[in-house]
């Protein structure tokens, strides 16, 4: 159910969707959605912290190997291609003004930066560095400039994408 409601969020955000379609992606009936969660608030709430959760649990993965910023980055490439999953977590962020979602989109985004310093070991000026990165990567991915779908790159594009690159 959640997995539908990621679906559903990331196609029309939070304002967008109804639990209708989430019931009809989850192959179940409205009534069913609204018994589980309560209300299609509620159900937002859920699909944007399992967003936040795969993130989090990627990285955890990831640090078993090598506990570096390079290798929880690595992880988090290969998330960039749930773009259902990163829209979802987009459409958190903007329905934030909510008072009920707000806290929660807060605390899933603090949960994941004190994640990310717990696993590293990387100092706040680091880690601010590592987070605006990935929020850059978030953004170009949800618009398809990255990920296994991408549209072809105009050369802004691939300024932006090229972190190799030492010029300022």
């Amino acid at each position: 159910m959640v997995r539908a409601a990621v679906t559903a969020f990331a196609t029309g955000g939070y304002a967008g969707t109804t639990t209708d379609q989430v019931a009809g992606l989850a192959g179940v009936s409205q009534p069913y959605v609204i018994r589980l969660f309560g209300s299609k608030q509620q159900l937002f709430i859920a699909a944007v912290t399992h967003a936040a959760a795969r993130i989090e649990d990627h990285f955890r993965e990831a640090a078993k190997a090598e506990p570096t910023l390079a290798s929880l980055g690595s992880a988090y490439e290969e998330l960039l291609a749930e773009r259902e999953l990163i829209t979802c977590l987009l459409h958190g962020y903007t329905a934030s003004a909510d008072p009920a979602i707000g806290p929660v989109v807060r605390d899933c985004f603090g949960t994941i930066y004190r994640t990310i310093r717990e696993l590293t070991g990387a100092g706040v000026k680091e880690t601010r560095q590592f987070l605006a990165m990935g929020m850059l990567m978030t953004v170009l991915g949800a618009m398809r400039v990255l990920g296994p779908d991408a549209v072809p790159r105009d050369p802004w594009m691939t300024e932006l994408i090229d972190f190799d690159d030492e010029e300022s």
